[in-house]
């Protein structure tokens, strides 16, 4: 059994789910479960379709018909028949969404992002399940849902793994070829949840351990697992092989090519993660494995953009001890904040966070009460893994703008003001 994931850049248009059927030709189907996430930028557009339901209701239907014109485009170039069933298919997951807008009671944001986030995993896959099928790949369309059982922690929720498990086990056909959405997955009373932004190579890993794999592939837009994001980095080097602990290093850094959570399972059991572009599939690319050599051994540059660095101190100049830090975590933990960098002094204690869920005014407001607070928004956070010399020089070319370095053996971080 092999997993390979197609995330949105993969199928962005026509010709890019043409590639994957090429792809798949190519490298072989055989036992093989597909995971798909929503196309291009869909995600984003569907982000756009939340707003305009909670604060800009004459905007909503619009913005709908701009993702079904999209997908509609899509549509018209892969199928000649417009009679095709895809086409029927398509329209009625519209109107469940309609319908969803128009009997929705919750106010809660969270709960209706999930519930409407996940329509772009559910069209890309439809689409592309009814062209394999057209082509004579023929295959078996999988609604997530129905395999990945979750908490209710909307929008980063936790998998209940022996429910998953059993469900994956006794109620899929490793034989044929399978289609399913990365993403997402539903609690005990069927809500949709999602597994967090970019969970679908968490969901590949979870199919992957559920089913004893032989591997995972990811095929994206790069080589491979590259020494920096090329788009902020210069002469970016690929990574030939890296193992599960470094590779778990970077993530927990905010590497963007592996999912935080996608590795853990997969070490388990020792299943190795390939990542390979999709534009050339024949390519070796990179592979995560267990007691691999990180090859070349090169620094690794990590960005974090739009981070959030607070400053906390006594309002008396007493120490911040354990009784401060238990109440400071405490906060973090009520209010989401996603924790990147911590520091801390006698009288003082730095945290750089992600605001993710729009609670910053929250946080600050308690933490005022109680303590001298510090807020700089829109920060840089960098990392950089095995640094060097040449490395380090870059640090001290911005050295006027940083507002806070950390140093360890392996790892220098570093946040920056913009």
């Amino acid at each position: 059994m092999q997993i390979y994931k197609f995330g949105g850049a993969s199928v962005k248009d026509a010709e890019g789910v043409r590639n994957l059927a090429n792809t798949l030709k190519s490298v072989g189907y055989k036992n093989t479960l597909i995971i798909v996430s929503a196309m291009g930028k869909t995600t984003n557009a569907m982000e756009k379709v939340i707003s305009n339901y909670f604060d800009a209701r004459h905007e909503l239907n619009s913005s709908v018909q701009e993702v079904k014109k999209y997908h509609n485009h899509i549509l018209l170039d892969l199928f000649e028949n417009e009679t095709h069933d895809v086409f029927e298919n398509i329209d009625s997951l519209f109107q469940k969404l309609l319908q969803f807008f128009d009997h929705n009671k919750s106010p809660d944001y969270n709960f209706v992002y999930d519930q409407v986030i996940a329509f772009g995993e559910l069209l890309s896959t439809s689409i592309i399940s009814h062209y394999l099928d057209t082509i004579g790949l023929t295959n078996c369309w999988l609604d997530v849902r129905d395999y990945i059982k979750t908490d209710d922690y909307y929008r980063n929720a936790k998998v209940n793994w022996s429910q998953t498990q059993e469900l994956i086990q006794s109620k899929i056909d490793t034989s044929k070829l399978n289609i399913t959405q990365g993403f997402i997955g539903s609690n005990s009373n069927n809500f949709t949840t999602t597994l967090g932004r970019e969970g679908s190579d968490y969901t590949a890993a979870i199919f992957a351990f559920c089913l004893n794999a032989k591997s995972v592939t990811i095929w994206k837009d790069v080589p491979g697992i590259l020494n920096a994001d090329p788009r902020y980095f210069e002469n970016a080097v690929l990574l030939s092989q890296i193992s599960y602990t470094e590779a778990i290093e970077l993530s927990y850094y905010g590497a963007s090519v592996i999912h935080p959570k996608t590795l853990q399972p997969l070490q388990r059991k020792e299943i190795p993660l390939l990542v390979k572009s999709f534009l050339n599939p024949e390519k070796e690319g990179s592979i995560v494995g267990k007691n691999l050599e990180l090859t070349p051994k090169v620094p690794c540059f990590i960005l974090k953009q739009n981070q959030t660095l607070i400053s906390v101190s006594s309002l008396d100049f007493s120490y911040i001890v354990e009784d401060n830090i238990r109440h400071i975590f405490g906060l973090l933990h009520d209010y989401k904040m996603k924790v990147s960098v911590i520091q801390n002094s006698a009288i003082s204690f730095s945290v750089c966070v992600n605001n993710k869920y729009n609670r910053l005014e929250e946080l600050l407001k308690n933490l005022r009460s109680k303590f001298k607070v510090t807020v700089f928004e829109n920060v840089d956070l960098h990392t950089v893994r095995h640094f060097d010399t040449k490395a380090l020089a870059s640090i001290e070319n911005q050295k006027e703008k940083i507002l806070l370095e950390q140093r360890a053996q392996e790892t220098i971080q570093y946040v920056v003001e913009r």
